[in-house]
């Protein structure tokens, strides 16, 4: 499996609000989650370009991730800069 629970926790770690590997909840865990499999899963289509079902959950992933940072540029804007600037996405 591409995404193990060691990948995950670092995810957890790395990204997280509380630094800690058990922060599953926090936006920027999720958004930092959620980017990961977004990469994978557009590697993968650049492989495979008829692949319809993985491109309609890659645009599910993108619709979340995207109401994740909608959610924190309303509600704290100084976390959503800094989880922008972290992972390297536009906007």
């Amino acid at each position: 499996m591409y995404l193990n629970v060691e990948k995950k926790q670092e995810l957890f770690k790395n990204h997280g609000r509380l630094k800690s590997t058990t922060d599953t909840g926090s936006p920027e865990s999720q958004i930092a989650l959620f980017t990961y499999r977004i990469n994978h899963l557009t590697e993968h289509l650049k492989r495979n370009k008829k692949d319809h079902s993985t491109r309609l959950g890659l645009l599910k992933l993108v619709g979340k991730r995207r109401s994740l940072l909608d959610y924190l540029h309303r509600n704290e804007i100084e976390r959503y800069r800094a989880i922008i600037a972290e992972l390297d996405l536009r906007k």
